[in-house]
C-alpha cells in the first residue's frame, strides 16, 4: 500500500527519525518481540507522520506473511538502497539484529558527518548575507544622498568614486532587472549543474580546487568506507557491495571508480589494484589499508577504521573552518568599507585643496 496522501508524499523520514527506529527497533528484536508488533508499536511511537504511514503499512504487509525487506522495498526512495538492501541481507542471513545495528551506527555517523558540515558551513553563510544586505542598503539608500553632492560639483571626479557612483545609480535605476537576471543566472546554473554532464563536470572542478578538494575528497572517502563496511558485515557479495556504494555517492568521479572496480572484481580482480587507476581520489594509505584488508580477510574492519578516522577528521576540518574562514571575511569586509572610504574622502580631499 502506497502513501496516497499528497502532503505525507512531499515529506521527507528524517536522518533521525530512522536513527529512532533503527535503535528501538534492535531493541525489540533482540528482546524477542514479534516484529509486526514492534513496528506497529513504533508506528505510535514516532512524531513524524510520514514514518508512521510507512511502519503501518509495512506492519500490514510483514502480518500478511510477506519479509520486512520486501515490505520496505516499496518505500526504497524514503529509506535508501543501502537500508532496504541491508534489512533483506539481514533477514536472510538471520541476522537482523546484527544489521539493524550497523545500520543504526551507518546512519548516525552518516548524519553527524552532514550535521557537521552544515554547522560550520552555517555562520559564514550568515556573514556573507548581512554583507550583501548591509551593502546593498548602503548602496541603495545612504550612499546616494553623498554621491548626489559630487555630481553637482564641476570637478573630475577619481576613478574609485566614479565606480561607486555608477554601481549606486545601477541599482537604484534598472535594480530590479538586475535582480531578474541574477536570479535567471542562478536558476540555469542550477539546473545546468543537475544534468549528468553539468554535474560531472562541477565535480571535477571542485576536486581541483584547493582547500576545498581536500575536504569533498575526505567526505566522500568516509561514506564509501563506511557504505562498504556495514554491506560487507551482512554478507553482501562485494561485487553488489561495490554496485550499491556507487549508486549512493553522488560524486561522479567516485561513482564512476566504483562501478568500474565492481566490474573488474567480478572478473576476478582485486578491489586495491583497480583503485590504484585513481590516484587522483583515492590516496596511496587507502589502497594499501584495502590491500591489506582483502589479504588478511578483514576488510570490513579495515573499512570501519578508515572511515571513523576520515570521519574524525572531517569533524575535525568543519571545527577549524569557520575560524580559518572569519580573518578572511574580515579582511574583505575590510577591504570594501575602505574602498568606499576612500571613494568619499578622495573628491572631499580635491574640493579642500581647492580652497
Amino acid at each position: 500500500m502506497k502513501i496516497n496522501n499528497p502532503f505525507l508524499s512531499l515529506q521527507r523520514v528524517s536522518a533521525t527519525s530512522k536513527i529512532f527506529l533503527l535503535q528501538n527497533l534492535a531493541v525489540m528484536v533482540k528482546a524477542g518481540l514479534p516484529l509486526a508488533e514492534a513496528l506497529n508499536t513504533l508506528a505510535e511511537q514516532t512524531g513524524n507522520k510520514k514514518l508512521k504511514n510507512i511502519l503501518n503499512n509495512v506492519c500490514a504487509k510483514v502480518s500478511e506473511g510477506r519479509t520486512f525487506g520486501e515490505s520496505l522495498g516499496d518505500y526504497e526512495h524514503d529509506f535508501g538502497e543501502l537500508f532496504v538492501n541491508m534489512i533483506k541481507a539481514g533477514e536472510a542471513s538471520g541476522q537482523l539484529e546484527e544489521v539493524l545495528h550497523q545500520l543504526h551506527i551507518q546512519t548516525k555517523k552518516d548524519h553527524e558527518l552532514m550535521t557537521k558540515i552544515r554547522n560550520a558551513l552555517t555562520y559564514p553563510t550568515i556573514i556573507v548575507l548581512a554583507i550583501i544586505g548591509i551593502g546593498a542598503f548602503m548602496v541603495i539608500f545612504v550612499l546616494p544622498n553623498i554621491t548626489s553632492l559630487f555630481t553637482e560639483l564641476d570637478v573630475e571626479l577619481p576613478l574609485a568614486t566614479k565606480i561607486m557612483i555608477f554601481v549606486s545609480n545601477s541599482l537604484q535605476q534598472q535594480g530590479l532587472i538586475i535582480l531578474i537576471v541574477l536570479a535567471a543566472i542562478l536558476a540555469v546554473f542550477i539546473k545546468a549543474v543537475r544534468t549528468p554532464g553539468g554535474h560531472g563536470f562541477f565535480s571535477a572542478l571542485t576536486l581541483k580546487i584547493p582547500v576545498l578538494s581536500s575536504i569533498i575528497k575526505k567526505i566522500n572517502l568516509a561514506r564509501i568506507a563506511r557504505n562498504l563496511s556495514s554491506l560487507i558485515k551482512t554478507d553482501i557479495a562485494i561485487v553488489e557491495t561495490l554496485n550499491i556504494t556507487s549508486r549512493i555517492i553522488g560524486n561522479p568521479q567516485y561513482r564512476k571508480a566504483l562501478v568500474e572496480t565492481a566490474e573488474k572484481v567480478k572478473k576476478g580482480g582485486k578491489m586495491a589494484d583497480s583503485l590504484k587507476n585513481y590516484p587522483h581520489i583515492f590516496p596511496p594509505i587507502i589502497i594499501q589499508m584495502i590491500s591489506v584488508g582483502e589479504e588478511t580477510g578483514a576488510l570490513d574492519e579495515i573499512l570501519e577504521n578508515l572511515a571513523s578516522f576520515y570521519e574524525e577528521d572531517v569533524s575535525q576540518t568543519m571545527e577549524t573552518l569557520p575560524t580559518i574562514i572569519e580573518p578572511i571575511l574580515m579582511l574583505f569586509i575590510g577591504a570594501v568599507v575602505a574602498g568606499v572610504a576612500l571613494a568619499i574622502l578622495m573628491p572631499m580631499y580635491s574640493l579642500t585643496e581647492n580652497f
